[in-house]
């Protein structure tokens, strides 16, 4: 099942980037770049998603995705 979360992305002034949620808790990756940045936090999110599912007794909080969808991609 696939989840929509919004991430924000800021760059540190130590050159990396860093990623959190509000829409999930716990949710903080750093990476070298922006790519890899989401990659981590897809990894990371996905982690927490299941172990917040398991603890719901299977009932996620998150609303499914449908088969396509908009993506904001920003670009500066």
């Amino acid at each position: 099942m696939e989840h929509i979360v919004q991430v924000h992305i800021e760059k540190l002034p130590e050159g990396v980037y860093l990623a959190t949620s509000d829409a999930v808790p716990g949710l903080v990756a750093q990476g070298r770049t922006i790519i890899e940045t989401l990659e981590i936090a897809r990894d990371v999110a996905k982690k927490l998603l299941e172990a917040r599912t398991e603890r719901e007794n299977g009932h996620s909080a998150m609303t499914p995705t449908a088969e396509s969808f908009d993506y904001p991609l920003v670009i500066g």
